[in-house]
């Protein structure tokens, strides 16, 4: 054992994960500070050095047996594949490594403290599976950039060591021995993408995202302009242009602006060579240069501010995607403007005075909407107690989403504190049903069709025909949208999803790009910070030793417990010799847990039983083989039928008593030993103030086999 932190911390430096110090120039760029830098290089040659991540390491370079057009990880995609073409001497090692960076401020002292924002610069690599991409364990901090202030503009003076290293990685390369293999390797890397929120994207890019540009696909071809009694900037009927050239729409001219036709087509689309031969012509220079603001400003307004860092890397204009749009957060704003709107919040709206005045300046006159009226697409103060009091009492499986009943204030009717989590399941599975009967038909169809894009766009795995599809689908749903609503609505967060799904069919799948991981990531960061006078120190103490510990557990034999083998919060660590002994259990009911919360045992209703059954039935891997017999039987009774169709009547039958009317098999036959009959009259246990299965109680069945009912009997 170490006698002292001195000691542990010489222990800890000789595993090979180093930390340095980096004075920043004292210059008018920045004021004197020191930057905390861990070295890229060593922390991906240990991915390489241990047992538990070499294969894994290699992963993208298999076989994973997907049919043609479906992506399931980056290694998948347009963009890495294009990558390959363009870099075949990088393409033929498979040990090389694709990363991705992303960084974000977060404030340690919280909202109301003192004002204080430090920014992590994280690299994670994306060579590894979907089981382990983007996981804590491989996501590395590279620098810490110090606070008090948001460097902003001024980020790539802290981003010099990381691409300078980043480039000797891509040039140069570093010999490292893979252990699996038992050989050396020339290891290189190279940056696929970074992710960032739109404010980072700024800083990142070098493109400004506010004002009428803020779109960088659309550039100066945007048809943005600024409201003249909200004096915001909207993107109102700025989406017919994507539609298809015959879609009534474009002729329309009464449900947009006035008597205005649209003829033109998208903005053209702008080749690598074509963006950097653009910032050179405009004679934009790097932060890290001499002058750099006096001559940024002389260059004039036309989105860019800046010459990114990254474009001293020397691929960095081959790659089809260089900056992610961050769907975490768009989804969240684009949800709170459309949910408040309709809820009609006070302070949250989009539908005011001002709002108002722009729809009778630039639209011809609404049915419904009326000057000091409640517009047609709002909520009256029943229906939103309704909606809240129906949003308190829900109940959600385990892990699923936070306890939205917080979320409910019904002294007012609102929704608040909603996190981004939160909104991305209410847009994508709860919205649809709480506005199905209170919102007009038409305003509910739109709002669901959006619902409907978002949860195709953000699936783990996606089809280039399915993203094509939603492509020309959204430019659809947003001129519904805006026949609708009012045009303050329409910021730049509403536009930018006609571009999303054009990003996902390069670049893969939306959970590869987004910021969930790591704002959960900076979450933790957060928490490490003990010392509120010592930020910096207090992170990279924290981050040093869990990086350690990570790289130890690797060593540990499979039963030890370490950070990155906890048992799940529920598991009892029973069920496994359960199983064993009983190989005709369900594999349902083989899973280890444990009741939590107090509970009471009741009898179970009609209903209840029913609901349970079919629920185990239909997710029950030995029973699938049954499902399938009555799909088929249900298409020969009833012909070939929707998808849709067919999911809901075996959903609704199949756990009937009746199901054997429309079975000509013998259900029992062949693996009658393997199905376990809910008893009726089970026992459930259940929490005291909840009545279903939910994230704060859970239920334990009471199941048997008919064998075991008869031994039972026979023992009475």
């Amino acid at each position: 054992m170490v006698g002292s932190l001195y000691e542990s911390k010489k222990l800890i430096q000789a595993l090979g994960l180093p930390m340095e110090m980096i004075d920043c120039c004292r210059c008018s760029r920045v004021s004197f500070k020191k930057m905390h830098y861990f070295p890229l290089t060593p922390r991906l040659k240990r991915l390489y050095a241990s047992q538990a991540t070499t294969a894994s390491m290699r992963w993208h370079s298999e076989n994973h047996g997907h049919d043609v057009g479906v992506t399931c990880h980056p290694s998948d995609s347009e963009a890495w594949k294009h990558f390959d073409k363009s870099h075949p001497s990088f393409a033929v090692e498979v040990h090389n490594v694709r990363l991705g960076l992303s960084t974000d401020g977060f404030a340690p002292h919280g909202a109301f403290g003192k004002q204080y924002s430090s920014w992590p610069i994280i690299i994670t690599p994306y060579n590894l599976s979907p089981s382990m991409c983007m996981k804590e364990p491989y996501m590395f901090l590279t620098a810490l950039v110090p606070g008090p202030s948001n460097p902003k503009h001024k980020i790539n003076v802290f981003l010099q060591p990381v691409v300078a290293e980043l480039e000797q990685l891509w040039e140069e390369g570093v010999v490292t021995y893979d252990i699996s293999l038992k050989q050396n390797f020339h290891l290189r890397a190279a940056l696929m993408w970074t992710i960032s929120d739109f404010p980072a994207y700024a800083m990142l890019s070098g493109w400004s995202t506010a004002g009428k540009l803020a779109c960088p696909h659309c550039g100066k071809h945007t048809q943005a302009f600024r409201l003249k009694n909200d004096n915001k900037m909207s993107w109102f009927d700025c989406h017919r242009r994507f539609l298809q050239v015959n879609h009534p729409y474009r002729k329309d001219k009464n449900k947009f602006k006035k008597n205005r036709e649209v003829i033109e087509g998208p903005p053209p689309s702008k080749s690598d060579e074509q963006t950097l031969r653009e910032i050179e012509q405009l004679g934009l220079v790097k932060v890290t240069e001499l002058n750099t603001d006096d001559v940024n400003k002389r260059c004039g307004d036309h989105g860019w501010k800046k010459k990114s860092i990254f474009w001293d890397l020397p691929y960095w204009k081959t790659n089809l995607i260089r900056h992610n749009f961050d769907v975490m957060h768009i989804v969240k704003n684009v949800f709170e403007n459309f949910f408040y709107t309709v809820m009609d919040v006070k302070g949250k709206t989009k539908d005011n005075v001002a709002a108002r005045r722009d729809l009778k300046l630039y639209c011809t006159k609404r049915k419904g909407v009326e000057d000091n009226e409640r517009a047609y697409y709002t909520l009256d103060k029943n229906q939103k107690k309704v909606i809240c009091q129906w949003v308190e009492k829900l109940r959600f499986p385990d892990g699923y989403v936070s306890n939205l009943g917080r979320c409910v204030d019904l002294t007012v009717c609102r929704l608040f504190g909603m996190k981004s989590h939160d909104c991305h399941v209410f847009m994508q599975r709860l919205m649809p049903i709480a506005f199905h009967e209170m919102l007009p038909k038409q305003v509910w169809e739109a709002l669901t069709e959006l619902s409907i894009f978002f949860k195709t766009l953000t699936t783990t795995s996606i089809t280039t025909k399915g993203m094509e599809r939603i492509e020309t689908e959204i430019p659809i749903i947003l001129c519904k949208l805006e026949t609708i609503f009012v045009p303050g609505i329409f910021n730049s967060m509403e536009h930018l999803l006609v571009h999303l799904s054009y990003e996902a069919k390069i670049v893969g799948p939306v959970q590869y790009g987004w910021m969930y991981p790591f704002e959960r990531y900076l979450n933790q960061l957060k928490k490490d910070v003990k010392n509120k006078a010592r930020v910096e120190g207090s992170v990279v103490n924290a981050y040093l030793l869990r990086e350690a510990s990570i790289l130890c557990s690797h060593y540990f034999e499979t039963g030890v417990l370490t950070r990155n083998r906890k048992l799940p919060r529920n598991d009892d660590g029973g069920g496994d010799e359960q199983a064993d002994a009983n190989n005709d259990m369900l594999d349902m009911f083989s899973y280890p847990g444990r009741h939590y919360g107090r509970f009471t045992n009741r009898m179970m209703s009609d209903e209840e039983v029913h609901a349970a059954e079919t629920y185990i039935l239909l997710n029950e891997d030995k029973i699938k083989h049954y499902i399938r017999i009555v799909e088929e039987n249900l298409n020969e009774l009833m012909g070939d039928m929707d998808e849709q169709v067919l999911a809901a009547e075996v959903e609704k039958n199949f756990a009937a008593p009746d199901t054997d009317n429309y079975d000509d098999h013998e259900m029992s036959s062949n693996g009658s030993d393997n199905e376990n009959n809910i008893d009726k009259e089970c026992e459930i246990h259940e929490d005291d103030d909840n009545g279903i299965l939910d994230n704060e109680g859970s239920y334990e069945y009471s199941t048997s086999s008919n064998e075991e009912e008869e031994e039972e009997e026979d023992n009475d």
